[in-house]
């Protein structure tokens, strides 16, 4: 195949940060090139540079043989390039057809030609085998359906090369899959796929080569058919790393810490989302929910942290009630608490690095004094955080926002964790696009905080990862919730099945 995309001695330093040094490629016209790495490797900033967001400090970038200079997104769109963020960049006001034709509507009479929109809109879906509904409103598809409308925004305006910034971190497994095929049908017809993911598994199902980065630099490049996960993860950490399942088995639990009681939740449509769940987390003991996104995981957990009301029920944190109470009243009876969402709910990104770190702390000693913040302390707890956690952050005054995602979460559960003063741990999707270091951090300060007594309710939707941590798992199916026991030889198949619908015993 002819070369569609070539990038020569590439570099680019940020204060503190060479993030890309002297990187250079060659990828293929129809080829899925999949670019891993742990964050902060560069693989975001190389992408940012050829897709114009960055201007790179020195190297070429040749587009079919022809070098280009890429100043802007718009030059990277005219020369053929488009780029679906891992955070979707709609309107949700705006229907999924407008979104599309953003910026390039087609008019008549000076006006939005709405019979043509709608028609090249349906025919470029049709082309490329990638269903929406035209007239939905984006805030209200769902997530693969906004991708599949970022994807057809880039093709409308004739991209040839496609990159893809983790592009399954908020798909379901059914979702991913249909997102692989479409890929591969993408490629079939010439399009040209750079692949960002942290998730080796589905790099290796859908990509043809796979290049490896570490700390700014290319490590190597691999026909992904002759190469697997070990050697990947190797190559991406420069060590070998953990496999199997990292939690002790028979853990005697301790006394409940977190009881939920007949719990009734409704979502933001009034619909009722968690029906009747009951479950009790004791101390030492990791929890693992299972399930697919969207069956009242995310409900269930706003409720326990007081962000979303219960139309009945109890909730009680070492036998007294927190039903009612506010969610900094939840923290302070020892529930430490790790979102989904680590941009929406888990960081002002806006704010630098130590108010987010004092967030939980800010009103009493040692953060705060009589008359105003105590700065030598609050210089101290952030300091600790950041290397006990190993955030990468040129500073402690640093934007936080000017972090990566990996290291907005290692900061999340330092916060949340560093104290050492929970009992209860919520953890949301806790290791979700994170790099395998991170991963593996994250995960140990879980089950350390469960060895020395505290109780996890763990939240994922990696059935590999609530495998590996827990000493039983509970599953949600349509807002109820299953019993699927202790983690044993058949523990996949009981989940699996309860996944699905084949029930055995609902918890009560």
């Amino acid at each position: 195949m002819a070369e569609a995309l070539s990038i020569k001695n590439i570099c680019k330093e940020f204060p503190g940060v060479k993030a890309n040094q002297d990187i250079s490629m060659s990828i293929d016209q129809g080829e899925i090139r999949a670019i891993v790495g742990e964050n902060g490797a560069g693989k975001t900033t190389l992408m940012n540079i050829l897709y114009g967001l960055y201007q790179p400090d020195s190297g070429s970038i040749f587009i079919k043989g022809k070098e280009v200079k890429l100043h802007n997104s718009h030059a990277a769109i005219s020369h053929g390039i488009g780029m679906v963020h891992q955070h979707f960049k709609l309107v949700p006001s705006f229907t999924l057809g407008q979104n599309i034709v953003l910026g390039i509507e087609p008019e008549r009479f000076m006006l939005v030609d709405n019979k043509k929109l709608m028609k090249s809109v349906q025919e470029t879906s049709e082309k490329y085998g990638l269903p929406i509904e035209i007239n939905n409103l984006a805030g209200n598809a769902s997530v693969g359906e906004q991708q599949r409308a970022e994807l057809l925004k880039a093709l409308y305006r004739g991209a040839d090369i496609l990159i893809l910034d983790e592009p399954t971190a908020v798909l379901t497994d059914m979702e991913t899959e249909e997102l692989f095929k479409m890929l591969r049908r993408l490629a079939e017809q010439g399009k040209t796929i750079l692949f960002i993911s942290h998730k080796l598994r589905e790099v290796l199902s859908v990509s043809d080569t796979t290049t490896v980065m570490r700390l700014g630099k290319v490590v190597g490049t691999v026909k992904t058919s002759e190469t697997d996960s070990c050697q990947l993860a190797e190559m991406m950490i420069g060590r070998e790393t953990e496999g199997g399942r990292m939690r002790q088995d028979n853990v005697t639990p301790g006394e409940v810490v977190l009881e939920l009681k007949n719990i009734f939740v409704r979502d933001e449509r009034n619909l009722l989302k968690v029906k009747d769940v009951s479950l009790q987390l004791h101390s030492s003991e990791v929890l693992g929910v299972a399930g697919v996104d969207g069956n009242g995981q995310e409900e269930l957990i706003e409720a326990i942290m007081g962000l979303r009301p219960l139309v009945s029920g109890e909730i009680l944190a070492h036998g007294k009630d927190i039903t009612s109470t506010s969610t900094r009243q939840i923290r302070e009876s020892g529930v430490a608490y790790i979102p989904s969402d680590r941009y929406k709910s888990g960081v002002a990104v806006e704010a630098n690095v130590w108010e987010n770190v004092i967030a939980n702390e800010y009103y009493h000693p040692p953060v705060s004094g009589p008359l105003s913040f105590q700065a030598s302390n609050i210089e101290n707890i952030t300091r600790n955080i950041i290397e006990s956690f190993h955030v990468k952050t040129p500073g402690i005054k640093t934007q936080t926002g000017h972090l990566s995602g990996g290291n907005i979460q290692r900061l999340i559960v330092g916060r949340e964790l560093g104290s050492g003063k929970a009992k209860a741990i919520v953890a949301s999707q806790p290791t979700r696009g994170i790099d395998i270091s991170g991963t593996e951090a994250i995960r140990h300060t879980l089950l350390d905080f469960a060895n020395r007594g505290a109780g996890v309710l763990l939240v994922s939707a990696d059935l590999d990862e609530i495998l590996t941590l827990s000493d039983r798992v509970v599953v949600f199916f349509e807002g109820e919730l299953f019993d699927a026991g202790i983690v044993d030889d058949e523990i996949r198949t009981r989940i699996g099945n309860l996944m699905t619908g084949i029930t055995e015993g609902c918890l009560s």
